[in-house]
């Protein structure tokens, strides 16, 4: 199970921006290249998959999702990405790219915490067609590698603005003080998460009550505050599982903060309804 991510460090398509963009007839690497990376592995880059006619599915931390006509799935920083063997349609994008191009652009996307957990982004059909000429246009200054990096910094922010727009108007949820709160206690939990901070102590750091803070993130997740910690926490170990394929339950349990293997066991089991070596004999079947 091939999980080598190095792919932007050897194959990025400008000089200076550890970035990469395929579509159909452009930037893909040669077979025995490709097959070096694997078509699954745990990102350090952000990438997108935005389908413009036909479908496919496109796999996040092991679960599937369907990608029809006019839409965007992402995936972030340490998720498991998985592709399909084939990409079904004629027209399609992938792009990747590393925190070093996110650092320099102008603003925040708040999309990129995924606040409401919907890594699809569905377009309307004005809105796919100015998505797909900024893709155009990347393509066009990435078919150079000395390209300016400001050139395709702009045209990259331009993509994410135009997403994180439609991230948040499909769901009717625009940006406001709630929801710039519930982006805060996601920030905390990922900084924080093998500590395992209790949830008086995330409450202090939001000034927020306990009450207000479970309200929030009950709104937001569907999970209480202490649910939301416990399914991160999971998901965590079920990445490095998946990432590391030899990880004894006892040294999994330590990495992740637990005191007691026995406990996170039961805990892993009752998520998943799996033992954790029942979980890896899963993943390492063919």
């Amino acid at each position: 199970m091939e999980r080598n991510d190095s792919l932007l460090n050897d194959f990025s398509q400008n000089e200076q921006l550890p970035i990469r963009l395929v579509a159909p007839g452009f930037g893909h690497l040669p077979p025995e290249a490709a097959s070096h990376y694997g078509s699954a592995h745990r990102l350090s880059y952000y990438f997108f998959l935005f389908v413009w006619e036909g479908a496919t599915q496109f796999g996040v931390d092991l679960e599937q999702v369907e990608v029809g006509p006019r839409e965007l799935v992402f995936s972030l920083p340490h998720q498991i990405r998985q592709l399909p063997p084939t990409l079904h349609g004629s027209a399609y994008y992938k792009l990747g790219f590393q925190d070093d191009c996110l650092a320099r652009l102008p603003r925040q996307y708040p999309f990129l915490l995924n606040p409401l957990n919907q890594a699809k982004v569905r377009f309307a059909p004005p809105a796919a067609a100015r998505l797909r000429a900024v893709f155009e246009l990347l393509m066009g200054l990435l078919s150079t590698p000395d390209t300016a990096p400001e050139l395709l910094l702009a045209h990259l922010n331009s993509l994410l603005t135009e997403i994180d727009t439609a991230y948040f108007a499909a769901c009717g949820k625009p940006m406001d003080d709630k929801l710039t709160k519930y982006l805060g206690f996601k920030v905390f939990v990922e900084n924080n998460l093998t500590e395992h901070p209790t949830i008086g102590r995330i409450a202090e750091e939001l000034a927020l009550s306990t009450d207000s803070l479970y309200q929030l993130v009950k709104q937001y997740s569907g999970l209480s505050p202490k649910e939301f910690v416990t399914s991160r926490l999971i998901l965590e170990a079920q990445r490095r599982l998946y990432y590391h394929q030899r990880t004894s339950v006892k040294e999994l349990a330590f990495e992740l903060g637990f005191n007691d293997p026995d406990y996170f066991s039961r805990l892993f089991k009752k998520a998943t309804g799996k033992t954790v070596a029942g979980f890896f004999q899963d993943l390492s079947r063919p």
